[in-house]
């Protein structure tokens, strides 16, 4: 059990690569509402100045005019680009859960052996006062 015990240590406060330190930012900041937020301002700013309404009064003509097709590919990248290092954070994440769950069942069984152990030596103390 110490080396579980160890191991969930280690595990949890082990020192993260730099790969592991960016995919944990990146997900903590892709998964907040700001991160939200910003990428429909963008998204509106981005539909506001290619929309022909507004370039035809300011700018003549938009780079990159419906359907967006810029705007699609920006977006896919970003995806392409987000999905994979999220994943590798959440694994990371999962795995620490994992040990620790492993080390709490190894806790709760010795637990459980120590209790039957105490419970024993009840029932002999009961069975030498008489009861």
């Amino acid at each position: 059990m110490a080396e579980a015990k160890e191991e969930v240590h280690k595990i949890l406060h082990s020192r993260r690569t730099f790969g592991q330190k960016a995919a944990d930012m990146l997900t903590k900041y892709a998964g907040s509402w700001g991160f939200i937020i910003l990428l429909i301002v963008l998204l509106f700013a981005w539909v506001l100045v290619n929309s022909y309404f507004l370039i035809a009064y300011s700018f003549g003509k938009p780079f990159d005019p419906y359907p967006f097709i810029l705007l699609n590919l920006v977006l896919a990248c970003l995806t392409a680009i987000q999905t994979p290092v999220i994943l590798m954070s959440q694994n990371r994440q999962g795995e620490k859960i994992r040990r620790k769950a492993e080390y709490d069942y190894e806790v709760n069984v010795k637990a459980e052996k120590e209790i039957e152990e105490i419970q024993e030596q009840l029932r002999r103390i009961e069975r030498k006062l008489g009861k």
